[in-house]
Order: structure tokens, then C-alpha cells, then sequence
């Protein structure tokens, strides 16, 4: 089943054991952050802080969707499901993308303010990380723009700094699809862009926001996809952009060009601390609505595993998976294990020969995902079990023949020199971890040692069935 809202989701979690209802009164400055950063590096359950400091009545969710299992269970998919089984249910979901349906008016705006009486501070915004540029609004939620000429919306987890109660700094890049279509459409007529920013969203609609899709797909299509239902919108106050109608929190506003703000530092999903303060586009908020005892959704970046190591790790597996295998290449399994912080990839593949190995290669070098390092194994090994990843990669990547770096373009990467920042240049690297297609696979192919390999089928089940009588749980 599809949860409508993150009060389903937390009602939900409470019965798997993955939430804790923190009752003693937490500091937004810094303490939730801290809390949440350590649940995300023990993988402990997501932290539901129902007493704010300075905050009477305001609640806030800390680190919705950082574990698989917090993911499968807004699936609707036991909390037990392994990733291969929830990334091929993922992928199944997809092929079928469902359109929204557009409501009269939703709980988002059980209350309304406007103009004079906005003020974002009235929620308690966190400051995450100690050195943060600021207090952001922004970290597990959507920002919501559209095309003006295609119509073409756009969902998008953009980090948001409040510099006032009515303004925001937000992070955009040229390159990413907000920033497409700032720079291009509304920079160039002197037009305003006008935003939503919608918080505490389904956690099925956050996920597909902060999952890279292709341009002119429109996401809310695949959240529904994921929901198997229809998720539903309801039209902004000040604008005519669409929100999900259970989101906890909406502001909108409006950027406009020729408008800058300094912005950042902040603790980012490689697990450092990289930008410096920049110059980022200024958000001016004309309106918030929201729910009657709103909850703040937090997510905090840095070391794995966090929501976006587990939500986009999935999403992009599948598009690649879906992608090498549309250009012939017989994919087995892809996968973006979250200790990668979406820089690592691994690729089984069926029989690989060289040409298909210069095929990959291609692809990740022409791929403006942030991908920097790729795995290429054979299809006997588990992509999934990074043990077994670790052995291929080293008894079967040779120092001078199985490793290809190349001149790329950049991506938030810690090892990137100042330079190569300042000019857009990056590197990428693609481990072949395969046997030589010119091998005989009887006489040069050593075999593997381990007990699905060296033993018997009848030997395997004899001793799995006994699993328990030898004392062993």
C-alpha cells in the first residue's frame, strides 16, 4: 500500500520497529542534526523529535528514508526485503507511470499566510552541521518549477539556505534541470521564475524528487508509478504550480534574475564539508501554507548511509541497468551500493567480451550522472554482496590492463583539485574485473573456492537444512 502521508509512514514505521519517538525536548541548533547524523552512520531507526526547543508544538522527522528497510516499508514491501528484491520491484513500478490527479484543496493548506505575515522562522529550521553557511529549510523536500513554453514541471532536492523570514538562498547549477531552466527560459527575458517548496511530502514523492530523471519527464508520473496510484496535487495560492496536496509545509515565492545571495558552506552527500560560500540565486517567499502541527522532514548528508545514498543509489541503478542494456550490453545486475556516495558503480555483465567492456566504458564516460568510479564484473558475482565485489576486484582487475582513467567533467568530488573545479574538469575510472575474453574458461579460469561454488548442490542443502540443529541461528 501507498502511504499518503508521512503520519501513515511514521504510523507505519512504528510497527517494524524503525522510528523512535524522541520525547525529551531536542535543540534545533545542531543537537537534531547531530542525532540524525549518528542514526544514519549506525543505521538505527529514523528519529521522530516531538519536543523542539523554542518550538512549542512543532515536530520534526529526521532521516525518513536512509535505511533500505525505511524504503521498503514506503513501498508497502516487508521491512526485511533484501536491495536486489526491492531495486527489481522498483524497476517493475516504473514501467508503468501513473498521472496525478489534481484535488480542490488538500491538508497542505489547512492554514494560509501571506504577504507581511510570512515568516519561515515560525518552523524550526535546523542548523545541521556545525560550519553550515546557515539554517536550511531544504534538505528533504522538492522545489517545484515549470518550463514557461513546454509546460514541462520539474521536481528537484535543490539545498535551501534561509538568509531572512521571507528569503532563501538556494543552490542551483547551470547544468541541472532547475538551473536549465532558469538560465535558459526565464534569465534571458528578465522574468521572474516563480517556486514552491513543498516539505514533508509523501515519502514516495520526496524519493522520486530526489532521484535524477531525464528532462521533460515529469516526476510526479513516477511517484504515482511507485504508489500505483495517482498522487495527489493541488494548485499553489500565488501561483499555478502544483504541490502534493499532503505536504507538511509549502512556501512559495518566486526567483528573480539578477539576484544573488552568498550561500553555503554545507555538509554534502559525499560525507565532506566541499563548497565553500558562493553566490546562489535568490528565493523570495510570498506565501506558506501548511497542515495543522506541521512536521519538519530533515535529511543530513555526509558520511553513507543517508536518504540520498539509498533513495538515488536505487533510482540510478535502474536507469543505468535500463540504459546499457538498450544499447545491447548484457547487463546481469547494477549497483550503487550506498558506502559509494553515488560516485561508484558496480556492473555485473553475461560473457563479457572487449568490445562490450569499450561499450561501458563509453557510457560512463559520456554519462552526466556523478558517477566517477565503475566496477565491471562477470555475472558470477553478487553485485549486492561488496564482499564478493572486493575479491573479484582484487584477484581480477590486472594494475596495468584493467584499469582505464580518463579526463571527464566535474562533479563534487573532495579529490578535485581548485583548478579542475574552477574549469569543470573531473576524472573517471573503470575497473575491469573480468576474466580476458581470450581465456579458455576450462583451463585458465581458476575456480572459485566458496559454498556456492565448491560444493555440491546436495552438499548445500544438506547442510543449510541442518542450519539450526548444528546450533547456528
Amino acid at each position: 500500500m501507498a502511504y499518503r502521508d508521512n503520519r501513515e509512514f511514521v504510523a507505519a514505521l512504528e510497527k517494524t520497529g524503525d522510528v523512535v519517538r524522541v520525547q525529551q525536548e531536542v535543540d534545533w541548533d545542531l543537537e537534531a542534526g547531530a542525532i540524525i547524523r549518528r542514526v544514519c552512520e549506525l543505521k538505527e531507526p529514523a528519529p521522530f523529535f516531538e519536543k523542539v526547543k523554542d518550538y512549542p508544538g512543532h515536530r520534526m522527522f529526521g532521516a525518513p528514508l536512509a535505511t533500505f528497510r525505511r524504503l521498503a516499508v514506503a513501498m508497502g514491501m516487508d521491512a526485511d526485503s533484501e536491495p536486489p528484491v526491492i531495486q527489481d520491484e522498483y524497476e517493475r513500478r516504473m514501467d508503468n507511470p501513473i498521472k496525478p490527479k489534481v484535488v480542490g484543496d488538500g491538508p497542505c493548506q489547512e492554514n494560509v499566510i501571506l504577504g507581511g505575515d510570512v515568516d519561515m522562522l515560525q518552523f524550526p529550521i535546523p542548523m545541521i552541521h556545525e560550519g553550515d553557511g546557515g539554517r536550511y529549510v531544504g534538505s528533504w523536500h522538492m522545489v517545484v518549477t515549470t518550463d514557461p513554453d513546454t509546460g514541462w514541471t520539474n521536481w528537484g532536492m535543490y539545498r535551501m539556505m534561509v538568509h531572512n523570514p521571507r528569503v532563501i538562498a538556494g543552490y542551483m547549477e547551470p547544468h541541472q534541470h532547475q538551473g536549465l531552466v532558469y538560465f535558459r527560459k526565464y534569465v534571458p527575458q528578465n522574468k521572474p521564475m516563480p517556486f514552491a517548496i513543498a516539505i514533508g511530502a509523501d515519502p514516495l514523492s520526496s524519493l522520486v524528487a530526489s532521484t535524477a530523471f531525464r528532462k521533460d519527464q515529469d516526476e510526479a508520473d513516477y511517484a504515482g508509478a511507485l504508489a500505483q496510484e495517482p498522487i495527489e496535487l493541488v494548485k499553489c495560492h500565488t501561483n499555478d504550480l502544483l504541490v502534493p496536496a499532503q505536504s507538511e509545509i509549502v512556501l512559495e515565492g518566486e526567483v528573480v534574475p539578477g539576484t544573488s545571495l552568498p550561500e553555503g558552506p554545507f555538509g554534502e552527500y559525499p560525507g565532506y564539508r566541499l563548497a565553500r560560500m558562493r553566490r546562489s540565486p535568490e528565493y523570495r517567499v510570498k506565501a506558506i501554507t501548511h497542515r495543522n502541527d506541521p512536521i519538519l522532514t530533515i535529511s543530513n548528508p555526509g558520511m553513507p548511509q543517508d536518504d540520498s545514498h539509498v533513495g538515488i543509489s536505487l533510482g540510478a541503478a535502474v536507469a543505468v541497468k535500463r540504459a546499457m542494456r538498450s544499447k545491447g550490453i548484457p547487463v546481469a545486475q547494477v549497483n550503487w551500493p550506498p558506502g559509494g556516495v553515488t560516485h561508484l558503480q558496480v556492473v555485473s555483465v553475461i560473457n563479457p567480451t572487449r568490445e562490450i567492456i569499450d561499450m561501458i566504458e563509453g557510457m560512463v564516460l559520456s554519462s552526466r550522472t556523478p558517477i566517477c568510479s565503475t566496477i565491471i564484473v562477470d555475472s558470477d558475482v553478487d553485485v549486492f554482496n561488496m564482499d564478493e565485489v572486493w575479491h573479484a576486484f582484487v584477484t581480477k582487475c590486472h594494475p596495468l590492463h584493467g584499469i582505464r582513467a580518463r579526463e571527464s567533467t566535474a562533479s563534487l568530488t573532495p579529490y578535485l583539485s581548485r583548478q579542475e573545479l574552477t574549469e569543470g574538469k573531473g576524472a573517471r575510472v573503470i575497473f575491469d574485473c573480468t576474466w580476458p575474453a581470450d581465456w579458455d574458461r576450462e583451463a585458465d579460469v581458476p575456480p572459485r573456492i566458496s559454498f556456492r561454488d565448491a560444493y555440491t548442490q546436495e552438499t548445500q542443502d544438506l547442510v543449510m537444512g541442518n542450519w539450526q540443529s548444528y546450533g547456528f541461528k
